[in-house]
């Protein structure tokens, strides 16, 4: 107990607390954010690949409630905006905070993220320069209000900001009113495709300076899914584009579908005369924010916040994952000859047995200038960076195992394919031209994972046997998993067909729609 200008702080308490709001808010998806999965998968039709992909994500969930472990592996860099009573000591809980994030590290509730920038070296701990983020703001209430979001790389990286005015692909000149902020996020939409775990929610921030305007924009995050916007012109534009961002069609992991946005929330601000700028943060379907009352003399947890109305119990409903009607199943067991690989075609649906070996940014690094350890010829790559734990014997575990966004791959992974002997690459959001021409001349192809599934992936992986290049630290070392029911979907295959593609150039149609002029 340390007393810091008259406020008493039981430090062992608040960490307690702190350690409670990380576990929930990796594992247990908050309730509003799963009344509008409900709705959504409600929406698809039987047998699609887009029902396909809720069925998985429901499951994932749920797997997530029981095991309590990771809803994705990615568990982001985490973010807190606290509001403090005048005299509670915030060099305390920043204090609490950290030891708290190095605890949850250690239990395997958070994946280590934290990196180097210059080095590329991994505390290992989720701790560093700028890590965590911790935001401070006082306020005259009794109590401290501590929120967190984890957002994880791929849908961070679907984050964009516009100065307007600007030309918009398919809507051509966005300018400085209500209409060309309507054009942008309508763009924002479009731009992020299936890479950022869509179904997505967006904040958008209005004004401000390139960083403060990204500031408002994650503040919406914040937000309630539910709740509606004071601003009458913000709630029409909030309710415009959540009515219309579903038409373009590009669907749950870019799919296609009913249901690509399923929530749109627009702050704005003051801006200097110069500057008009529109920032958009995109934040995927594993949308893993909560935040707590505490009481500032003890800090124990007094209340939760997104936790009103009704809780959506997906483990009651249940389903076996049904392969799409518009699809064929293909079982496939490592290694994998040429033959298997030219007779897949897009929209198959492939079960996988046998090993696989992940490889994510630094390993395909390495193997553009240095032998495999192992010998990859006929196998398959899984963009992962898993969540591991070693028992007492210091055998490792897979407590999370999504795929990781393909696209960062581009420029190594054609070459590597060839000189390696690699047939096929899993991983989600798809891949470019470099790629697709690369499947097409070796016989290989690309296999989207449902992303932010990672309880569900994890269960599909039977054993570890082993690892290679851990200095490159757990997310980027190249595990070896044995797996069994592993289950992705076909979209570029070795004829030269992209479903990525295709998806991409019939939803820039439908977006063009929306060039004329709406709000005056």
């Amino acid at each position: 107990m340390r007393k810091r200008e008259g406020v008493l702080i039981n430090m062992q308490k608040l960490q307690e607390s702190m350690y409670k709001l990380i576990v929930e808010t990796s594992t247990n998806l908050p309730k509003d954010v799963r009344r509008a999965i409900k709705v959504a998968k409600a929406k698809e039709s039987a047998g699609t690949r887009a029902a396909m992909s809720l069925s998985t994500i429901t499951n994932n969930i749920s797997m997530a409630d029981e095991n309590v472990s990771p809803i994705c592996q990615d568990t982001g860099l985490p973010t807190f905006k606290i509001k403090t009573p005048v005299g509670v000591n915030q060099l305390e809980i920043k204090k609490a905070i950290k030891n708290a994030i190095e605890e949850a590290t250690k239990d395997g509730k958070l994946r280590p993220n934290s990196v180097d920038s210059l080095t590329g070296e991994n505390s290992g701990n989720n701790l560093g320069d700028g890590v965590p983020v911790i935001k401070f703001e006082q306020w005259e209430k009794d109590y401290i209000d501590v929120r967190l979001i984890l957002k994880g790389g791929g849908c961070e990286n679907k984050n964009i900001q516009y100065s307007l005015p600007c030309e918009l692909e398919g809507l051509g000149r966005a300018g400085r009113d209500l209409d060309g902020i309507r054009k942008c996020i309508m763009h924002s939409v479009y731009q992020a495709q299936g890479q950022g775990c869509s179904a997505g929610f967006i904040g958008v921030g209005i004004g401000g300076d390139r960083s403060s305007g990204y500031d408002l924009a994650k503040e919406q995050l914040f937000r309630s899914v539910d709740d509606v916007n004071p601003n009458e012109d913000l709630r029409k534009l909030e309710e415009y584009v959540m009515e219309n961002a579903n038409s373009l069609g590009i669907g749950t992991m870019g799919f296609g579908g009913e249901t690509t946005l399923l929530g749109c929330k627009v702050g704005v601000m003051h801006r200097i005369p110069a500057s008009f700028f529109v920032s958009v943060a995109y934040n995927c379907w594993a949308y893993r924010r909560l935040g707590v009352k505490l009481n500032p003399s003890t800090g124990e947890i007094q209340d939760w916040m997104y936790q009103e109305g009704e809780k959506i119990d997906f483990s009651k409903e249940v389903e076996e994952v049904e392969v799409a009607t518009e699809s064929r199943e293909v079982v496939l067991q490592a290694p994998i000859t040429e033959e298997q690989i030219r007779d897949l075609k897009v929209g198959d649906v492939v079960t996988i047995n046998g090993m696989m070996y992940t490889g994510r940014d630094a390993i395909h690094k390495y193997l553009s200038t240095n032998d495999s350890p192992v010998d990859l010829n006929g196998q398959i790559i899984y963009h992962c960076g898993p969540v591991m734990l070693k028992d007492e014997e210091e055998n490792w575990h897979v407590k999370a195992a999504g795929p990781t966004t393909s696209i960062r791959e581009e420029p190594y992974q054609g070459d590597i394919m060839k000189r390696f002997g690699i047939r096929a690459v899993i991983g989600k959001g798809g891949m470019g031209a470099k790629t697709l021409a690369a499947l097409e001349e070796h016989g290989g192809v690309y296999l989207n994972a449902i992303g932010g599934a990672a309880q569900y992936y994890a269960d599909c992986i039977k054993s570890v046997e082993g690892v290679d290049l851990m200095q490159f630290g757990i997310p980027e070392a190249m595990w070896h998993l044995k797996v069994e029911g592993f289950k992705a979907v076909v979209t570029m295959d070795s004829h030269g067909n992209s479903l990525h593609q295709d998806v991409e150039k019939s939803s820039l149609e439908k977006l063009a729609q929306f060039k004329q002029p709406v709000f005056k």
